[in-house]
């Protein structure tokens, strides 16, 4: 057991639902978390860096639009009117700066003083001098700054001026991360509530696959499933809607491939399962007759938490029950009948002691040729007629029950049955045989005295049988109906055996006929396909 085990490669254990649930559902929240905070963050710093133009602009229109402003232009760098006003404005509004210069470039205004009267650096002025307002990024002698350039006109319309609004960059990155941050706290918000909505869902998905895991859940399907093909008995499933939900090989062998076509032959077989789902009453042992084959069934609702939810059903087929029924009988009879010659045998040899004792030789004599001759009548024809031990032993077993009942049972001397290895022949052979005997033996039960005659022929394949008794015989109206499951004149439950007898012996090809004077003769043709050694030879 140890070098098996160390021959067995350990499996690598497979990851718990919960942790696989989890991440995975981890995963499509972190995923689209961090795509939608990707996509706000960008929207936000768009939205704000158009506030902080929008403002820049404006700003520098108004400024644009002052009349100090127009009329400082026209006027020298140094006349000191246009500084004081963008000074103002631009400590008012929290700009970097406000700068207007005049179409050549040179500034009128400057946070640094000392610059003013100098040209104005950056390209980004250019589009400005021509008519056409103009937002950039660019460094001037100062800080990075979102500017803003707006054309300044005189009151002819004609352009006479630049105004130039510079917000520092480090003021728009602050605003945009101010909404970050908002942005930030509503995302694990979210992920709070996606992880306790995981935690939920980890728990109802335990509490629904009953607290196994998805490898475990896989083994026993697959143990099931397995199991279920594998078993004999048919297994057939409905739901609470009363669709079939399970059918393994047993089942379909016997309902579907053996159905004539066209035909429902699983109908009484639907309809008993049908009933226990609406009682909610199992039913045992039911006999059920489908496509021809006479079923015993067991069938029992499914239940989850106190409601039906679906029944299954689990059957064979009774024939084959029947079949090993009657080889145990032969088996027994045949046990039984050597038991029976063992102790007569041995009471002869006591005799036989007995007569040399007493020196009896003439009657010692007699009795040994007595005795041999019964034997050649009883054992020794049947065993050397009848080659298949099993049809042997049940024929003794039957001449001796036929003895217990007041009567005579023989075998033709005629009578020849080689062995036959097919164990089915021979079961269908005693099983029918069974039957013959038995009800020639109960239809004579209200005579003193009667005989069941047998003889047992083989020829060519074939082994042919006549089974007669001189009992009270079949009334004319009933010849056509005796091999009719149910029918019986003997009383209730009967009616099984020539039923089965009949179906057997025609699913191997063989036919059963009757005739029959009342008050006179039963006689029974029995012809079966054999498959005897001296065939087979």
């Amino acid at each position: 057991m140890k070098e098996l085990a160390q021959r067995i490669k350990p499996r690598k254990r497979p990851m718990k639902l919960s942790t696989t649930v989890t991440l995975m559902v981890c995963s499509v929240i972190g995923s689209v978390l961090l795509l939608a905070f990707a996509l706000w963050f960008w929207q936000i710093s768009n939205a704000t860096r158009d506030g902080v133009k929008e403002t820049a602009l404006a700003v520098a229109r108004t400024l644009a639009d002052s009349p100090e402003i127009k009329r400082g232009l026209l006027l020298p760098p140094d006349s000191n009117v246009i500084q004081p006003l963008t000074e103002a404005v631009a400590a008012r509004n929290d700009l970097l700066y406000a700068i207007v210069t005049n179409m050549h470039g040179i500034r009128y205004s400057h946070p640094n003083a000392g610059i003013i009267g100098q040209h104005f650096i950056g390209e980004d002025l250019n589009p400005a001098l021509k008519g056409k307002e103009n937002v950039a990024v660019n460094r001037g002698v100062l800080a990075p700054a979102l500017r803003v350039f707006t054309p300044v006109y005189d009151d002819a319309n004609q352009q006479i001026g630049v105004v130039v609004v510079g917000i520092s960059l480090s003021k728009v990155d602050q605003q945009v991360s101010r909404s970050r941050w908002a942005v930030m706290w509503t995302l694990l918000f979210s992920a709070l509530v996606g992880s306790l909505g995981t935690w939920q869902l980890v728990r109802v998905l335990k509490r629904i696959l009953l607290g196994l895991e998805p490898h475990e859940i896989s083994a026993q399907f697959k143990q099931r499933q397995a199991m279920l093909q594998s078993l004999k008995e048919g297994v057939i499933a409905v739901d609470a809607d009363g669709r079939v939900t399970l059918l393994n090989h047993a089942a379909r062998q016997m309902l579907l491939t053996n159905a004539p076509d066209g035909a429902a032959g699983h109908g009484p077989l639907l309809a008993d399962l049908l009933e226990v789902l609406e009682t909610g009453e199992p039913t045992h042992d039911r006999e059920l007759g489908c496509n021809g084959l006479l079923l015993l069934s067991n069938t029992v609702p499914v239940r989850s938490q106190g409601v039906v939810i679906g029944a299954i059903s689990t059957f064979r087929d009774k024939t084959e029950v029947s079949q090993l029924l009657q080889r145990l009988d032969g088996m027994v009879n045949y046990v039984d009948a050597l038991r029976t010659t063992s102790h007569e045998f041995m009471n002869k040899l006591h005799v036989i002691l007995g007569l040399l004792n007493m020196k009896s030789y003439d009657k010692l004599e007699e009795y040994v040729l007595q005795t041999a001759q019964n034997y050649q009548t009883d054992i020794g024809a049947i065993q050397h007629r009848v080659k298949s031990p099993v049809v042997a032993g049940f024929l003794l077993g039957k001449i001796n029950r036929a003895k217990e009942r007041g009567f005579t049972l023989t075998l033709a001397d005629e009578s020849l049955v080689p062995d036959n290895p097919n164990e089915k022949q021979v079961t269908v052979l005693v099983t029918v045989l069974g039957n013959l005997i038995e009800n020639a033996l109960d239809a004579m039960s209200s005579q003193p005295e009667g005989e069941v005659g047998i003889l047992l022929h083989y020829q060519d394949g074939w082994l042919t049988g006549e089974v007669s008794d001189d009992g009270p015989g079949i009334a004319p109206g009933n010849i056509n109906a005796i091999f009719r499951k149910g029918f019986s004149t003997k009383g209730d439950n009967r009616g099984v055996g020539l039923f089965l007898a009949s179906q057997q012996l025609t699913e191997l090809g063989g036919t059963i006929t009757v005739e029959s004077e009342p008050g006179v003769f039963t006689q029974f043709f029995v012809h079966l396909p054999w498959d005897s050694e001296r065939k087979n030879a």
